[in-house]
Order: C-alpha cells, then sequence, then structure tokens
C-alpha cells in the first residue's frame, strides 16, 4: 500500500455500506473485498464508511434496533480503504 490516491478504478468509493437497504449499498464493489484501516488499525467490523467527512460505523455488540437490525455507533477518525483483492501494493483511498 505504497502508492496514495482518491480516485480512478482500483480505489474503493468515498461511501459505501454493506446494508442492502442503504442508498451507498454497492455489492459489486464489496464482492471485491474493502479493506479498512481506521485510526491506524486495521478494522474488520465495519458496517458502513465515509472518507471525506472522516467516520465509520460499527456495531454495537450484539444489541439491535426495533426493527432487528444491528444497532451502530459512529466514530469520527481518519478513515483509508483499499481493495483486498489487489494484494500488498493496492491504491489506497485517503
Amino acid at each position: 500500500m505504497t502508492e496514495e490516491t482518491n480516485s480512478g478504478p482500483d480505489v474503493p468509493p468515498d461511501h459505501i455500506a454493506i446494508n442492502p437497504k442503504s442508498e451507498f449499498f454497492d455489492a459489486e464493489k464489496l464482492r471485491r473485498g474493502i479493506g479498512i484501516r481506521f485510526k491506524g488499525t486495521v478494522r474488520n467490523n465495519v458496517e458502513e464508511y465515509c472518507i471525506s467527512e472522516g467516520w465509520v460505523r460499527v456495531q454495537a455488540g450484539k444489541t439491535l434496533d426495533r426493527r432487528g437490525n444491528p444497532l451502530t455507533i459512529k466514530l469520527n477518525g481518519p478513515v483509508e480503504a483499499w481493495y483486498e483483492d489487489l494484494g500488498e501494493d493496492a491504491p489506497v483511498a485517503k
């Protein structure tokens, strides 16, 4: 992950969610696998992220909202994303 970039076909979108009901859901891009680094730590429990606004949403334990969906909390900080299928030197969106 030596190259830093913010756009292009090999860079994940600025905002994406794993919930199919969200307007930011994109199954094709999610199938490729998106790696997320939040505050310098690689995270694998991110439900949604926005690079430009600097936040991620993660599940708050096993708690569910009134509709039966996982309850999420929004964490603010620097976010980096990359496609995992491109290997170690994948372009990183910051």
